[in-house]
């Protein structure tokens, strides 16, 4: 059983993950950082050239490779969920927690981020906490659809937001 945290951008998928990993002894995997190493490209550069299409498509595959193994502790692209395809394999594969937090703590977390040019290229033409504030709102269904339950992190110390995920994982097993 694979363990998939998902979530909009700078929701803490990849810090939580790595907690969890190191809790755990499984080893941790960034399917946006698979994307760039297949590609050899960055993912604002993959966009820029190919398009969000050849973006997902990418995605898509990795995905695959990804849920071909278990054990593993997953931080996936804040877009995973809009393909059904990808939902169906984690669902298939592991269990999928939600990461959730305030557009005001995601717009924060970006500020911060160096990496945000290269990882989390623009997905709207509108300001940054407008964009926030439409994505969540577009795809909250997707996330709530496609996960066995959610974690707020807004103001939770990571060790904490890793030790709730664990005993709710144990509930469920």
């Amino acid at each position: 059983m694979n363990i998939f945290l998902i979530g909009y951008r700078c929701t803490g998928k990849t810090t939580v993950g790595q907690s969890i990993a190191l809790m755990t002894g499984r080893p941790f995997v960034d399917s946006d950082t698979l994307v760039i190493e297949a590609s050899g490209q960055s993912i604002k550069k993959i966009i820029d050239t190919e398009g969000w299409a050849a973006f997902r498509c990418k995605e898509r595959s990795v995905m695959r490779r990804i849920c071909s193994k278990d054990r593993q502790v997953v931080a996936t692209g804040g877009g995973i969920v809009l393909c059904a395809d990808n939902v169906e394999a984690m669902k298939n594969t592991g269990i999928i927690i939600w990461l959730r937090a305030a557009a005001q703590t995601i717009e924060q977390r970006i500020l911060r981020d160096q990496n945000t040019g290269d990882l989390r290229p623009a997905l709207t033409n509108k300001g940054l906490v407008a964009e926030i504030e439409e994505m969540l709102l577009k795809r909250s269904p997707y996330y709530e659809s496609a996960s066995n339950f959610f974690i707020h992190t807004d103001g939770i110390p990571v060790a904490e937001i890793t030790q709730t995920i664990m005993h709710k994982i144990k509930d469920m097993e």
